[in-house]
């Protein structure tokens, strides 16, 4: 059997992570839990924007449980693929406009 390191069947044991601290592991569940209820922005909303960090993380447990939740909040396959455009555009802008850092780092130099 080959030895991976994602296994889809892991992300059922994520409530575990409380069994080697499980003080700081039921504060963060308490958190979590009430950052994704309704608020200034609706369940669905925060999926998606859940979904995009998944994948601008690309943590394949989150995408793999966001795809679903999303689905689940009446989000559609658009609005999941948009959402994850908008992620690639950030990450990739992101990306981009630390080169400003290495222009003015070789600009220096050059001097």
């Amino acid at each position: 059997m080959e030895k991976k390191y994602f296994d889809p069947a892991d992300l059922k044991k994520f409530g575990n992570i409380t069994e080697w601290q499980e003080a700081m592991g039921k504060k963060f569940f308490d958190w979590y839990g009430e950052v994704f209820k309704e608020g200034a922005l609706t369940e669905r909303e925060k999926a998606l924007i859940a979904l995009a960090v998944a994948h601008a993380e690309a943590c394949p447990y989150c995408i793999d449980a966001y795809s679903s939740t999303c689905l689940e909040k009446g989000a559609d396959e658009e609005q999941m693929m948009e959402a994850i455009h908008v992620a690639a555009a950030i990450k990739g802008g992101a990306t981009l406009v630390n080169g400003v850092q290495m222009m003015n780092h070789v600009k220096k130099l050059s001097m």
